[in-house]
């Protein structure tokens, strides 16, 4: 048996994943928030797992990663795609690799655009996409090494697993929680319809405003949330969403 909790933080719009043996109490998080350390504590305690990793999927540039406090204070193992270069990390997880624990597998997929080093990872029916593909929506890609060719590339090489794969996204700004793949191809406006040249024309004319965080997370993030931090509001660091 598995435990699958999806968690979300109010003040960046941010979704961490925790995923679990439920006969061993071996635990992983995709994606922690710094300032919700005590919260992800809590919960693992509740259901008293372990904590053996935590999976970044790209150097965020809205939030400052838990995982440095995660690893510090729980013993957790930092893994982060190898794109991102961070030598700070335990494990840099390439393109194909696999994260065994316990019973659970998990297969990485580089998926840049976003940024370099972005990885999404598929458990079961179950794809975490990070900031490559939002429901209804993507990642920008005009800051920290951003491409919209590579991430046309990434995000259609993910749209074609399964349609009934599930995509668990690194963000919701519209109150969403979960979508699919057959749903992204459908619907999703940076998708349907849209040949490479067109949604490469569509992410330069977004003029979006620079991430308020920027400068305080890319550098803390780049040291795997290693770096004394300080509290403050989320961006988007995403394409606008279509509202539903």
């Amino acid at each position: 048996m598995t435990i699958f909790r999806q968690l979300f933080d109010d003040a960046t719009s941010t979704f961490t994943y925790l995923i679990a043996d439920e006969q061993t109490g071996s635990a992983l998080l995709i994606d922690p928030v710094h300032e919700q350390f005590d919260r992800d504590r809590l919960v693992l305690e509740e259901l008293g797992l372990t904590l053996k990793y935590v999976l970044e999927t790209h150097v965020h540039a809205d939030h400052i990663t838990g995982g440095g406090r995660l690893r510090h204070e729980l013993g957790a193992e930092f893994i982060v795609g190898a794109g991102t270069g961070l030598t700070c990390a335990d494990r840099l997880i390439a393109d194909g690799e696999t994260l065994s624990m316990d019973g659970i597998t998990i297969q990485a997929f580089a998926t840049p655009g976003h940024t370099d080093g972005c990885t999404s990872y598929l458990w079961q029916d179950r794809l975490f996409t990070g900031d490559t593909i939002l429901i209804n929506a993507c990642g920008r890609t005009d800051f920290q090494q951003g491409s919209a060719e590579n991430l046309y590339r990434s995000i259609h090489r993910l749209l074609a697993l399964p349609d009934e794969t599930l995509i668990y996204p690194g963000h919701d700004y519209n109150g969403h929680r979960v979508s699919c793949v057959g749903q992204e191809k459908a619907i999703n406006p940076y998708v349907a319809g849209i040949d490479q040249p067109a949604f490469v024309a569509k992410m330069a004319a977004l003029n979006l405003p620079k991430p308020r965080r920027i400068d305080v997370a890319v550098p803390a993030n780049s040291l795997c949330g290693g770096a004394d931090v300080a509290r403050g509001e989320g961006e988007t660091e995403t394409a606008p969403a279509k509202a539903s």
